[in-house]
């Protein structure tokens, strides 16, 4: 229960939007609609219904714990585990029919105990490291060994290839190009049949040759833009909003905020807003951001507090406690993004849209 209103909208009028933009790309291509991190805040159990009613044919998380929210949730569609695995998530992996990553003969051996223990299968993913530096097999006799542990498993069964382009956002081409070449290489030496993808929102969108059996769209969904420059018609589905706690006359002189880092230089009004780095709001903002209330940009003056913010309002008219705080997203054709507030704070979108903590609540618009 929130007693204050401070909450992230999540439209999911807009996540459909972005969807079939997606699949218009595409054209017959499948997707995995990548939810990992709480569906990048959106809500991971909300986000996959509306991408499994849109035609996603897998779900991608990073940890065998999201899988299993997921599946507590009632979601039945297949699901990959993005990321290594150990004794316990593959008791997981194989009681809940996850499907999980393996770059390694470590891997497949404790999948296959675990299968063993439940009397089960599991079905795998082979990752392939290509230029990234994470997890993966990285050439010819990495794969091969991975390859061997698996014919010698009688219970772990491979059903798909994968990488990671780690440069697919920018302007230069030749390092995903030399990123495919190593790719191809490895998928040379897997059976036929299985599935193999390599692009994620970026790629999908700029390199169709490199689309192979399924993409994975992760940024695109959630409305931000994939790479400086894409000229795709998102909607951003996530807003984060609060209120107007007070507002004050401040005099030439005064102070706010901690280190009195703000001094009025003239008469002007100050508003106390309902937000502070106890939420998730970058702190960094201090001095720097702004909020839209009634269709105006108020910039944040002072520190940042924990649970409060100080903004200058002197330009809005009639403020007053109560009124509407724009943290992220649209107000009387006004707006500011996540990639806005990525800017401010020298960081992506991604971490903007899994800054807001677990006190604020997500509202779902249905669309």
């Amino acid at each position: 229960m929130s007693y204050r209103s401070n909450y992230v909208q999540v439209d999911l009028g807009a996540l459909r939007h972005n969807l079939r933009l997606v699949r218009e790309i595409l054209g017959g291509t499948p997707y995995l609609a990548v939810v990992k991190a709480d569906a990048y805040g959106h809500g991971a159990p909300e986000v996959s219904g509306v991408c499994l009613s849109e035609g996603a044919k897998m779900l991608g998380v990073a940890l065998s714990e999201e899988g299993e929210e997921l599946r507590e949730r009632g979601i039945g569609a297949p699901i990959l585990v993005l990321s290594g695995v150990n004794p316990a998530g593959a008791d997981a992996d194989v009681r809940l029919g996850l499907t999980q990553t393996v770059f390694d003969e470590k891997g497949v051996q404790c999948l296959e105990a675990a299968c063993e223990r439940e009397n089960r299968h599991i079905g795998v993913h082979i990752k392939a490291d290509t230029g990234m530096g994470r997890i993966g097999v990285r050439d010819r006799a990495e794969a091969e060994a991975v390859l061997r542990a698996l014919s010698r498993a009688h219970r772990v069964e491979l059903e798909g290839l994968y990488t990671h382009f780690a440069a697919a956002d920018e302007k230069d081409e030749s390092y995903t190009r030399i990123q495919e070449k190593r790719f191809t290489d490895i998928m040379a030496l897997m059976p036929a049949g299985i599935t193999v993808h390599a692009s994620a929102s970026a790629a999908l969108c700029r390199f169709p040759d490199l689309r192979f059996d399924m993409v994975r769209a992760g940024i695109v969904m959630y409305g931000c833009p994939p790479w400086e420059g894409c000229g795709l018609k998102l909607r951003q589905v996530m807003q984060w909003k609060t209120e107007v706690c007070c507002v004050r006359d401040l005099s030439p002189g005064e102070n706010v905020g901690y280190g009195r880092t703000f001094t009025a230089g003239k008469p002007m009004k100050a508003a106390v807003v309902c937000v502070g780095y106890g939420d998730g709001y970058p702190r960094l903002l201090s001095g720097r951001g702004e909020v839209l209330i009634k269709g105006v940009r108020c910039p944040i003056i002072g520190r940042i507090c924990m649970d409060v913010m100080m903004v200058d309002v002197s330009d809005v008219p009639d403020v007053s406690a109560g009124d509407e705080a724009v943290l992220m997203g649209e107000s009387g054709g006004e707006r500011i993004t996540a990639d806005d507030l990525a800017a401010l704070t020298e960081t992506i979108s991604y971490e903007i849209l899994l800054s807001p903590s677990r006190r604020v609540p997500r509202v779902f618009i249905p669309g």
